[in-house]
């Protein structure tokens, strides 16, 4: 599979317009069985993923310090550390959709969801070349 940049155009917004557009779904689904305010939450939530991976479809890895070591061996750790934010983003929004469709509390969850946003905000911030 060829994954040139010059080539994927339209792919790159596949995942994240899936997000957001579930986001509004699980919002409109939950607003029908009267769960507003928890609607609401996982909807924006969803939609909150969906921008940050529409964010990060072209970024390239930056290493702030030498933390994760040079060469080779920092990109891999980099990287590793990237996906397991990932993956654990993932899971956390898979929750909160979960426990929204059960009409069950949502607890911590989002408040996880919100420090994570807050965090990679952060970063994005702390990292970027103003």
């Amino acid at each position: 599979m060829w994954l040139a940049p010059e080539r994927r155009g339209r792919q790159g917004w596949l995942v994240p317009g899936f997000a957001m557009l579930t986001g509004v779904g699980v919002a409109a689904l939950l607003y029908t069985r009267e769960a507003v305010a928890v609607g609401v939450v996982a909807g924006l939530v969803l939609v909150a993923y969906g921008l940050q991976l529409a964010y990060r479809r072209d970024e390239s890895a930056l290493v702030i310090s030498e933390a994760f070591g040079r060469g080779r061996n920092g990109r891999s750790h980099l990287r590793s550390a990237a996906m397991t934010g990932d993956v654990l983003m993932a899971g956390l929004v898979a929750a909160i959709v979960v426990q929204a469709l059960r009409e069950q509390p949502l607890g911590p969850l989002p408040w996880l969801a919100g420090l994570a946003a807050v965090t990679y905000l952060v970063s994005i911030f702390l990292t970027s070349d103003m």
